[in-house]
């Protein structure tokens, strides 16, 4: 363990370095919270439902209850959240879009967390859920950089014996928790806020985000029923398309609308609002090296024949002389080969 501290630390620090100001400045803030909270109480950092609605109005503890940690593997936790984050997401939407997800996860989980508990209160008139509960923590945002993955790089393997996909992992990890809550080894705010960060993250990725091609990302691998098993997915599918209906006539979303691009007289192309051509030439790019596994294991498998013998049999015929049935011959001569253009007679004796 002393060995290996050494070379954690080393690795952090190059990541660290070469990270945006985002970046370190998320994680500057993480473990500035975690050492203050050993001088201070911090719990007025975290999202608490009784004091957040009125008339208290705890609004700051939208933007601090997830930097804010209790635990050194919390820490842990958040610190590769918010590296992995950098490392993957910010390359392709800048560090000032990173702030803005990071920012809109993390709002959307203590306002849906506290709304929640404020149900669960009116339903059982426990104080416990209004003024005992704390919402904080990464799980919220580590939940949303998941559902971000899955639309960026869902067919990526992480695991291969079994082989994982990183398509599967939001709901991997839900499950995970759903079985450490049942087991009591898990506090409900920490469930709360991991499927709070996937349902916001996963909304504002479909319908709000902005970038080249308009907002949202209104592809098909990225539909709400593919977080679920396939044989659910039927189920999920109408239930969504149900709720979508439901917010496109009280103008919450808008109804997708189909482009069609007539530039080729040959072919039409359809394209949806939302999609990036870097996702399409990434999976174009997938599709074509599958094809050329494919090819090379045909390949390897098939036993072309030889077409040496072929060409030493073609040279042969090439080389040897046309045989002559009427070959004409002089007297005391051999056969001469006959032509279609000379004939040869026999010459008159001489005098």
């Amino acid at each position: 363990m002393q060995r290996a501290l050494p070379g954690a630390r080393q690795h952090l620090g190059a990541i660290l370095s070469s990270a945006s100001v985002v970046v370190k400045a998320l994680c500057a803030a993480v473990l500035f919270l975690y050492l203050l909270s050993f001088a201070v109480d911090t719990g007025c950092l975290a999202v608490t439902p009784g004091y957040l609605f009125p008339p208290n109005f705890w609004i700051w503890t939208l933007a601090t209850h997830g930097l804010m940690e209790q635990h050194v593997w919390d820490v842990a936790i958040s610190l590769a959240t918010v590296v992995v984050a950098g490392r993957l997401l910010e390359p392709l939407w800048g560090a000032l879009e990173l702030l803005i997800f990071f920012s809109v996860v993390n709002v959307s989980v203590g306002l849906l967390g506290a709304f929640a508990y404020l149900l669960t209160y009116m339903a059982s008139f426990n104080l416990v859920y209004l003024f005992t509960v704390r919402i904080h923590g990464a799980l919220g945002f580590l939940g949303g950089v998941l559902v971000a993955l899955k639309q960026t790089m869902g067919d990526c393997v992480v695991l291969r014996v079994p082989q994982v996909r990183v398509s599967v992992v939001p709901m991997l990890l839900l499950g995970l928790l759903l079985l450490l809550r049942l087991a009591t080894l898990l506090q409900s705010p920490a469930l709360a806020s991991y499927g709070f960060g996937l349902i916001s993250s996963w909304v504002y990725l479909r319908f709000y985000q902005r970038h080249s091609r308009g907002r949202g990302d209104m592809a098909d691998h990225f539909a709400f029923a593919t977080f679920f098993p396939e044989i659910l997915q039927p189920v999920v599918s109408l239930l969504a398309n149900l709720v979508h209906g439901l917010l496109v006539k009280v103008k919450i979303c808008q109804k997708t609308v189909k482009r069609y691009d007539v530039g080729a007289p040959s072919s039409i192309t359809i394209s949806l609002p939302g999609t990036d051509p870097q996702d399409a030439e990434r999976r174009r790019q997938l599709a074509l090296k599958a094809l050329n596994e494919r090819l090379k294991r045909v390949e390897d498998q098939s036993v072309w024949p030889s077409m040496d013998d072929d060409e030493e049999e073609a040279g042969a015929k090439m080389d040897s002389p046309v045989p002559s049935d009427k070959a004409p011959t002089l007297p005391g001569k051999g056969a001469v080969p006959e032509s279609s253009l000379i004939t040869f007679e026999a010459a008159p004796p001489t005098l």
